[in-house]
């Protein structure tokens, strides 16, 4: 997919939110005061979303959110009407993430996502996937069977819309929306390290006397 960036200026993911921080600090990886941003919009069902986090994000996490430069926040964005199994792997991920096992179910669903992706029944397979990234099952059974974390799948949905994101994966990245996912790490590598020194040159013009 080609990846097209336009603006989207005015637009907060978090704003009007009954989510808590707690459950978006689950989905974060890197450091708060990070001089820069990224909302991740993604489907875990979307085959450009699984080739995004196997092959690029690595590489992303490494160079960059590791070394301070950014935060990465993942927004989920099932498009039911292509992806059928898309909620129901989004709610494992964000039961999940209420044990501190977010991003290793994310890593897990992605690598597997082929095991489940089409199954009329994909439940007991993404349990299945969720236990071995480390989460406890009776817990886990319980966050689903309540049924609660479907309106915070839901309320991430519409924060994604209001990007104008309508494909996955999109970036929503200080003020601009990319969408489409990069085969590779170096478009996501240029525009971050573009998007870091616009931010790094404000950051030194305001400490100025």
């Amino acid at each position: 997919m080609k990846a097209t960036l336009i603006l989207a200026a005015g637009v907060l993911l978090c704003s009007g939110t009954a989510q808590t921080d707690t459950s978006l600090l689950a989905r974060t990886k890197g450091r708060a005061d990070a001089p820069v941003t990224v909302y991740e919009m993604a489907d875990f069902q979307c085959p450009a979303c699984r080739l995004f986090a196997v092959t690029v994000f690595p590489t992303i996490e490494r160079e960059f959110i590791a070394t301070g430069k950014v935060r990465w926040i993942f927004i989920n964005l099932p498009l039911t009407s292509i992806h059928p199994n898309a909620v129901a792997a989004a709610e494992v991920a964000m039961c999940a993430a209420r044990q501190r096992r977010f991003w290793q179910t994310h890593d897990e669903l992605y690598r597997n996502q082929d095991r489940w992706a089409t199954l009329a029944q994909p439940r007991d397979t993404l349990v299945a996937l969720a236990r071995h990234a480390g989460v406890d099952r009776a817990k886990l059974l319980t966050c689903l069977n309540a049924g609660t974390v479907r309106r915070e799948v839901e309320q991430d949905a519409e924060r994604a819309h209001r990007t104008g994101a309508r494909s996955t994966p999109s970036f929503y990245i200080e003020g601009g929306l990319l969408e489409g996912a990069p085969y590779t790490p170096d478009p996501m590598r240029r525009l971050l390290d573009s998007v870091y020194a616009a931010r790094a040159a404000r950051a030194a013009r305001t400490q100025r006397p």
